[in-house]
């Protein structure tokens, strides 16, 4: 036990390590190409901001 008070952080760089890996394991699966070709189309972004745009607040120029 005195191993684990002294050591400790050895024992969570391994365990980052090993999360690091699969993730790399996990990325490395992953087609993008694939991904890519049958992406599908996104529906358009509605922020309301439109309502705004009519309001003109800026002086008027002569």
């Amino acid at each position: 036990m005195e191993f684990f008070k002294e050591y400790w952080w050895i024992l969570v760089i391994l365990l980052m390590v090993g999360i690091l890996m699969n993730v790399y394991k996990d990325l490395k699966r992953i087609d993008h190409k694939k991904f890519m070709d049958n992406k599908p189309t996104l529906p358009p972004h509605r922020d309301f901001n439109d309502k705004w745009d009519d309001e003109d607040d800026w002086p008027k120029k002569k």
